[in-house]
């Protein structure tokens, strides 16, 4: 039987929709959904094709074409349903378009167990079923570097890759550079002239603001050339998978009508700091705030140390859904305020789990897991977070017994204490598919996860890993062609 409240929600959502409209004239309607690695794909249609019908039942496309999706060409009969409550007008359309992401059914109209938003919501039912609490918000970080050009190739007898920025210090020769390249880790909060990226981040976050989405503030990052940073404002966990989505696209649209193109690769540059993207959380119950003890350590709660443990203790397996490039691994490095070690911390970079120090009433409480990055499925990582810290908090585990800290310093000062007594994350995509495929019982938890889906994403990564570790490598040139 229908909830009636949700029924209700999606009365008044698609009313909504259909005022936007009639207000803005649309004349096409954008179908955008995901596959399972992580990537947006899309169709349009003119917009009297969305009728109630299709609202309702949705529109067919061929599944068999769609990367990790489970369907033979003989069987390959998929459904988009559209979700009345992500519309918004798409920015970059010429002609008025109506922009909707869509949940995924099979033919026959059932959910789709692979389908990233539908893990998702099970994941946010899940949490209100449990009592514990009823909403998740969840805050990304979004982190990218920006270049003038990207050139790549890889084939039998060549490969190479070269990225170039006006802003870098490499091209401090240039008539132009007047002496405001930015160095390597030198541009945290750099200043124009340094910072070349000013007026084109901020007509990102103009065109973010115009989607509906707030945003806490945008700043030059501190890789050097070419880095930026975006962060938005908390939302609930399926709702702040779409506004990922949706950021990310904008700010790579952004790029490319500038001539410019904007990537979220965890580490486009060598020896430079990499992006991530931190994802801040925290839980509520009726309204109020679970994260906050006044009298606790660090003004945390009992059930936020819990959650806190549970990450920790889930680290491994759980950066298989966080960090799921071989590239990610590159970034996770000592060095550049890495978060290798399954630690915690007050205002500690270096730990996977900060908290922030400035962070200091019941309401903004909350902690940040910074393994994570934009190569991630942001639904399945934002679902897999949320389940680690609730197995966390159902089995009380205390992340001092444990041994997680709290490490309030930097860890080069303690290498050999926290040697001793936490975990470092895996070294490898390969190792964090192995850790994954061994700890995996707490995603099953209440269906929201199955056995299928992480058994494909685990194929699919280890197929990725083993594609690039069997690649003859341009250093292994230079450091073994004369052996």
């Amino acid at each position: 039987m229908a909830d009636p409240a949700k029924g209700s929600t999606r009365t008044e959502a698609v009313a909504a929709m259909r005022r936007l409209m009639d207000a803005h004239q649309v004349e096409a309607v954008d179908l955008k959904f995901i596959d399972l690695p992580g990537r947006w794909h899309h169709l349009t249609l003119p917009s009297e094709r969305l009728d109630d019908h299709l609202l309702h039942d949705g529109i067919s496309f061929d599944g068999s074409s769609v990367p990790g999706y489970s369907c033979s060409a003989t069987a390959s009969d998929m459904t988009l349903v559209p979700d009345p409550e992500t519309a918004l007008i798409d920015p970059f359309w010429e002609h008025p378009t109506l922009s909707l992401i869509c949940d995924i059914h099979t033919g026959d109209g059932r959910a789709y167990a692979r389908d990233p938003r539908g893990v998702a919501r099970r994941a946010e039912a899940l949490l209100r079923a449990s009592g514990m609490a009823d909403a998740a918000m969840m805050s990304p970080e979004f982190e990218f570097y920006v270049f003038d050009s990207v050139k790549h190739r890889c084939d039998v007898q060549t490969a190479f890759y070269a990225v170039d920025t006006e802003e870098g210090e490499w091209n401090s020769e240039a008539a132009t550079s007047g002496g405001t390249r930015l160095p390597l880790r030198g541009g945290y909060h750099a200043l124009p002239p340094r910072d070349r990226l000013y007026e084109l981040r901020e007509e990102m976050t103009r065109i973010i603001q115009s989607c509906g989405i707030p945003v806490k503030y945008q700043h030059h990052e501190g890789g050097g050339a070419g880095q930026s940073e975006i962060e938005v404002l908390f939302f609930p966990l399926l709702r702040a998978g779409d506004v990922a989505m949706t950021v990310k696209h904008i700010i790579r649209m952004v790029a490319g009508r500038a001539g410019k193109i904007a990537t979220f690769m965890p580490k486009p540059l060598w020896n430079a700091a990499g992006s991530g993207m931190h994802i801040h959380q925290h839980l509520f119950r009726d309204g109020r705030p679970l994260f906050w003890d006044e009298t606790g350590w660090a003004q945390l709660s009992e059930f936020a140390l819990h959650y806190v443990g549970g990450l920790l203790h889930h680290g491994p397996a759980l950066l298989g859904l966080t960090s799921p490039s071989t590239n990610s691994y590159k970034r996770l490095v000592p060095g550049f305020e890495s978060p290798v070690h399954l630690i915690y911390g007050l205002a500690n970079r270096s730990a996977a789990v900060r908290v922030p120090e400035g962070a200091r009433s019941p309401e903004t409480k909350r902690i940040e897991f910074r393994p994570p990055d934009a190569t991630c499925n942001i639904y399945l990582a934002l679902s897999g977070m949320l389940m680690a810290g609730l197995d966390g908090v159902r089995r009380k585990i205390d992340p001092v017994a444990a041994g997680f800290g709290p490490f309030d310093e930097d860890i080069s000062t303690r290498p050999e204490t926290i040697g001793r007594t936490a975990g470092t994350v895996p070294l490898s995509l390969a190792g964090a598919m192995d850790a994954l495929e061994r700890d995996h019982a707490f995603l099953l938890e209440g269906g929201v996860f199955d056995e299928d889906t992480l058994s494909a994403w685990i194929d699919l990564k280890r197929k990725e890993s083993w594609d690039v570790s069997k690649r003859p490598h341009p250093r292994e040139i230079a450091l073994y062609f004369d052996a």
